[in-house]
This record gives C-alpha cells, structure tokens and sequence, in this order.
C-alpha cells in the first residue's frame, strides 16, 4: 500500500495561489484514531485565515505554523483502517467529522487531502440519506450553529470571555439572523425554526427565495434597508458575520434580549449593551462526534438540509478559496477527492 497521497499544501503564507496540489506522505495510525478515505471536504472561514497567516487575529493569539501544512477542518469519507483501541468503529464504515478544532488552527487538521487521521471522539457516522458532498458541507458551520444556539457540548474555558456561553430558549421567540444564506447562517435559520421560533433573515436580495424555503418568516435585503433601523424587541441576533459592525444589532433587540456574534473580535458595545439590558455572548466551536450524531439525525430526516454553493475539485481548491473571495455564498464550498 503506497505511503503518499494527493493533498493541498501551503508552504508559505499568501493568496489562493499559495495551495499547491502535490504528494504528501499518507497520515500514520495512532492510538485512539481512525484513518478515513476522503471523498468531500468542506471549505471554511478558518481555512482562509490560516492561508493568510491569521491576519484576522491579534498577533498574541496568531498560532505557530510550521510548513508544509494541509489546510482544512470538515471530511466526509469511509473509514479504511481503525486502531486496536477503537471499538465503536469499523473498516467501511462511512463518517463525518470537523477534525481537531481549534487545537487544529496551527494546520494540524490536514482535511485538504485524500487521507486523514481523526480521533474516534471527533466521528460520526454519516447520514444515511445524504451524500458525501451535503454531509461535508455541515460539520463546522453546522456545529457552530448548535454551540451558539442548542447545547453547548463541552467544558472548555472560553477563550473569547470569562463566562461560559448559554445558549438562550427559542421557542415562541423572534431570532434574527444576520449573514443568513452562508454557511453558519443558513443553519442558524433552520435550526430557531425547529425550535418554533419566528425567524427574520437579514442577507442580499438574492437569496429572498432560498431563505423563504429555509423557514425564514421575513427576510430583510440589507443592500435597501439597514435591519436595525426597521427591526425592534428581538429576543435574539445571531450574527453569524459579527466582527466590529456587530454592535448596531443592540437596537434591535428588547430589553432581557441576547446578540451571539459568531466572530466577536472588535465589537466593542459592552457598555451600551449593559445599559440596554442585553447579553452579548460568544462561544468557540469544538469538536464533537457526539454532537454530529445527534445532529446527523436531523441531516437524514431532511429537519436540517446542507445547501451547497460550489463544489471543485481537490486540485483546484485554489478555484474554490477565489470563490469564497467573491462573497455572497449560498451555503457551502465543498472540495470533491476522486
């Protein structure tokens, strides 16, 4: 059996350019792992952020890179060999699984590829009713979505604030949704809706259509309208962009009401949200087998359906990161391993 594989590599930091498709050695087998064929791999927001070198983040919280590294979180693939530790897997067994995050945000998740070791806590058997391409799509979008608004999951201290994310009751509520066609958002939709939530969703008017079938009651064109000068008493925003401009959000919602921005780094509306009785909240997105199996039962009973944006090829993951450049993503990039 060869000991290389095909697999995208950065040896430096830069643009889409940077992703070279090439020989790699294949992964090797350790205690409590299974190594997993690779048939879709998902592309993602902490994919482009190591490509640049985390420019995104402040410089304390850069992590160390050592190349040549494999970028990537999300596969769906068959499980081809399992370690002698490992009982609750088999050899054929067709998984998903978001691999090793954040411990990964230094490369070591290796998805970009046709092989990848995954401890057996981070599996989950896929959906028996979707395919490779829709199961790689969901896990760290849709796992976001559920840590920030059904059940948290684990117990580690969050690195963003001292106390620990809660998630807030939905049903009967009003959620607003901000970025709600991409990938965390167009979860986020679905999942207040299955819990009987009124649903606003704030995107580009492209999208109206797509939204409405995802269970948006209302969906807001933020390219005419400004959503928080036409939306008051929300009981909750999740803003699955965040970022600085999180903080105009606080005006939409009612006093007692919470904002979860997905990317929290720059808001800086503490004092104001404390004045208006709001909880600003946020959470980093783990790892969980446990979790996927739960969620997968939703993916196969089509509750929560995976929209797929783009799919390219492994070898031109360069193509797809170019696209998640454009913006205005509908859903999900997905990377195909022939």
């Amino acid at each position: 059996m060869s000991t290389m594989m095909k697999a995208i590599r950065l040896h430096a930091f830069g643009g889409p350019e940077v992703l070279h498709y090439e020989d790699a050695p294949k992964p090797e087998l350790k205690a409590g792992e299974v190594l997993v064929r690779v048939h879709a791999a998902g592309v993602n927001p902490p994919d482009w952020y190591l490509r640049d070198g985390y420019k995104v983040l402040p410089p304390e919280w850069q992590p160390q890179v050592s190349f040549p590294v494999i970028p990537g979180t999300d596969i769906s693939g068959v499980v081809v060999a399992v370690a002698d530790d490992v009982k609750n897997f088999s050899v054929d067994d067709n998984v998903y699984s978001m691999v090793r995050f954040p411990g990964s945000l230094s490369g070591d998740s290796k998805a970009y590829a046709e092989y990848v070791t995954v401890p057996a806590s981070e599996v989950a058997l896929k959906p028996g009713n979707i395919d490779h391409i829709h199961a790689a799509g969901a896990p760290m979008s849709l796992l976001t979505a559920w840590q920030f608004m059904i059940g948290l999951g684990h117990n580690e201290p969050n690195p963003l604030q001292p106390h620990r994310h809660e998630p807030v009751p939905l049903e009967g509520k009003t959620v607003l949704v901000n970025g709600a066609a991409g990938g965390v958002g167009h979860f986020a939709v679905q999942l207040a809706r299955w819990k009987g939530a009124r649903v606003i969703a704030v995107a580009s008017g492209k999208h109206e259509a797509f939204l409405h079938d995802l269970g948006a009651d209302e969906v807001i064109d933020y390219t005419r309208t400004a959503p928080e000068d036409v939306v008051h008493d929300v009981d909750l925003v999740v803003d699955s962009v965040g970022g600085p401009a999180t903080g105009r959000f606080l005006r939409t919602l009612r006093r007692g009401g919470a904002l979860f921005p997905v990317f929290s780094l720059g808001f800086s509306g503490a004092e104001e949200a404390e004045k208006l009785g709001v909880t600003v909240s946020t959470t980093q997105v783990r790892s969980s087998g446990a979790q996927l199996a739960e969620i997968g039962r939703l993916l196969n009973d089509g509750t929560i359906r995976v929209a797929i944006d783009s799919e390219f090829p492994l070898a031109d993951a360069r193509k797809a990161h170019e696209r998640a450049a454009q913006g205005h993503i509908q859903g999900k990039i997905v990377l195909t391993v022939a």
